[in-house]
């Protein structure tokens, strides 16, 4: 029988729910308690602290679809934040990228992460918005421990990309992604604040596609870039000081998105107006973070690469408040022609039909389910942006970088 949007949705949600409450460590007994997988079925040792973030909120959902109990999720949160505050291995309040599944401490040599530790952080501050008492109180301790000023290049006035011991900062956040969570939740740190000036000093490159309006884009042209922050911050109806409705930029680049892939679906057959979102995602030879739509950066720059016709169904997914009835319409597609597509954990990673045979992926990724479960749930609920954006600091944050209700004439 054929399943009406809101089942489809609902299907969906739930089992994108079960691979964070599945995939994590139950062992209370555990230092790692509460961690997630990168993936599944892949490395089972490795937790990735982006997820453990999208898993903290996807409790509050779990919750109020009534999948998990509130003491169920209230139990996982409390140790999951308990595991974060006691035993993860961090520097200056910083995550590593990785953990260690079982005992919570770096994998292998990976870098401390700011964005992946901010991630964390908007999922402790809106499980403990939802859940309240101790909840809220380790996350304010997770918030509080984190030292922003550190991870600041002082001649900049940016964030460094990362951090490792063996070598010290490198890179810069100097260009627009996924980062605004970064700003916002520094600007307002109850214990080592940073000046929201930070948030102006990144570099805006404008350009466009098609007959769309000029919107600010990202290097790799990747959906994922504008919807991360979204997930948990309710920009609709809000512009900066320069006038920038950040919503708006993200549902342009949406529609861009979508709009290249039509435009390429005679050079890609797995493309087509039912089956378009290029993000990072498995692809045939590996994961990549590379694929996008243009414009990027690397349009002009000695840094091509082509898409290969690799579609994973979260590029659009993780778009749903911005274009629904696009976005239903391509999970459609992938649910109803594409069994292979389908999996425990509903929709697995990727696709691409322009291999011979043609190619499925074997995991579903953490960060991928986890904007696809939050943003439904945005979507069909409010229910993340309606917490988290209860939070003081969130809100301060906000009024720090001089984000604003747009005046209406």
């Amino acid at each position: 029988m054929k399943l009406t949007d809101e089942q489809l949705l609902e299907l969906e949600s739930k089992r994108s729910f079960y691979f964070f409450w599945e995939e994590a460590n139950s062992d209370k007994e555990s230092p790692g308690f509460g961690l997630i997988v990168d993936r599944a079925p892949g490395d089972a040792s490795m937790c990735s602290v982006a997820s453990v973030g999208f898993g903290l909120t996807a409790l509050m959902i779990g919750v109020e679809r009534e999948w998990i109990s509130r003491s169920q999720g209230y139990e996982r949160a409390l140790g999951t934040l308990n595991t974060l505050l006691e035993h993860a291995e961090q520097v200056n309040g910083f995550f590593y990228h990785f953990l260690d599944m079982h005992t919570a401490k770096r994998y292998r040599d990976c870098e401390v992460s700011v964005i992946d530790t901010a991630i964390a952080l908007c999922g402790a501050i809106a499980a403990g918005e939802y859940f309240g008492c101790d909840v809220r109180e380790r996350a304010q301790q997770l918030y509080e421990r984190i030292d922003w000023n550190w991870y600041r290049d002082p001649e900049t006035n940016q964030f460094y990309m990362g951090y490792a011991p063996e070598r010290g900062f490198f890179g810069r956040w100097d260009l627009y992604a996924e980062q605004f969570m970064m700003y916002f939740l520094a600007a307002a740190s109850p214990t080592h604040p940073v000046d929201p000036s930070m948030f102006y000093d990144f570099g805006r490159q404008y350009g466009t596609y098609g007959n769309n309006p000029p919107f600010i884009y990202t290097w790799l042209g990747s959906l994922f870039a504008f919807q991360f922050s979204h997930a948990w911050f309710d920009l609709r109806g809000r512009v900066d000081r320069d006038h920038i409705d950040w919503w708006e930029n993200s549902v342009v680049a949406t529609r861009v998105n979508r709009d290249y892939c039509i435009a390429n679906q005679a050079v890609f057959r797995t493309f087509g107006p039912d089956a378009w979102g290029l993000t990072a995602c498995d692809g045939p030879t590996g994961y990549s973070g590379r694929y996008g739509a243009a414009p990027s950066g690397r349009d002009s720059a000695n840094d091509q690469h082509v898409p290969d016709g690799t579609v994973p169904p979260a590029g659009a997914a993780g778009s749903i408040p911005f274009m629904p009835q696009e976005v239903i319409s391509a999970l459609r597609n992938y649910y109803e022609n594409y069994p292979q597509l389908w999996g425990q954990y509903g929709f697995k990673d990727s696709y691409n039909l322009d291999v011979t045979p043609a190619w499925f992926a074997d995991d579903v990724i953490g960060i991928d389910k986890g904007i696809t479960l939050l943003m439904i749930e945005n979507y069909r609920s409010g229910l993340v942006w309606n917490y988290f954006m209860k939070n003081r600091y969130v809100r301060e944050g906000l009024m720090k970088c001089e984000i604003r209700e747009k005046q209406h004439s």
